[in-house]
C-alpha cells in the first residue's frame, strides 16, 4: 500500500449507495482502492484473509453499513472486537440511521466515527472530505 493513502473496505447491501459511494470517492479525488462487500459475514471473511480474489490491504478504514441481511452492522462489529487480530480496525458507520441507540450502541464498540448517509452531503461529498483530512492527520498500523 502507497504510504499516502490506504485501503477502504466498505460494508454495504445496498448497491445504488455503494456505487454511490466509490463515484464520490473517484469524483473527490479519493483514490484509495475500495473493496465492496454485502454484509459482515463477507466482510469478516476479507478481513482475515479467507476470501477469493477480494482483498482490503493496511493500512485500511472500514465503512460500515449498520442494515444489512444476514450480519447486520452491529453483529459485525460484535465479531470484529471479540477476534484479537482484528480488534483495532478502524470502522467508521455509515447509516441511514439517525436513532440516538444506534449511535450509542455503535460508539461501545469504539468505532471512530458515525455518519448519517443524509447529512454527508450530495453524492456523499463529506465523506471524501473526511476521508482525505482523517488520513492527512492520522498514522494507521
Amino acid at each position: 500500500m502507497d504510504e499516502s493513502g490506504f485501503s477502504i473496505l466498505l460494508v454495504e447491501d445496498d448497491d445504488v449507495a455503494a456505487e454511490a459511494v466509490t463515484r464520490s470517492l473517484d469524483r473527490n479525488g479519493v483514490r484509495f482502492p475500495v473493496t465492496w462487500v454485502q454484509d459482515g459475514i463477507e466482510a469478516l471473511t476479507v478481513l482475515r484473509g479467507q476470501s477469493r480474489g477480494l482483498r482490503a490491504e493496511r493500512p485500511r478504514i472500514i465503512l460500515l453499513d449498520l442494515n444489512m441481511p444476514r450480519m447486520n452492522g452491529f453483529e459485525f462489529l460484535a465479531a470484529l472486537r471479540a477476534d484479537r487480530t482484528l480488534q483495532t480496525e478502524v470502522v467508521f458507520v455509515l447509516t441511514t440511521s439517525d436513532a440516538d441507540e444506534d449511535r450509542t450502541r455503535a460508539y461501545h464498540e469504539q468505532i471512530a466515527g458515525y455518519m448519517v448517509k443524509s447529512a454527508v452531503g450530495p453524492q456523499f461529498a463529506k465523506l471524501s472530505g473526511l476521508l482525505l483530512a482523517y488520513r492527512g492527520a492520522v498514522s494507521l498500523p
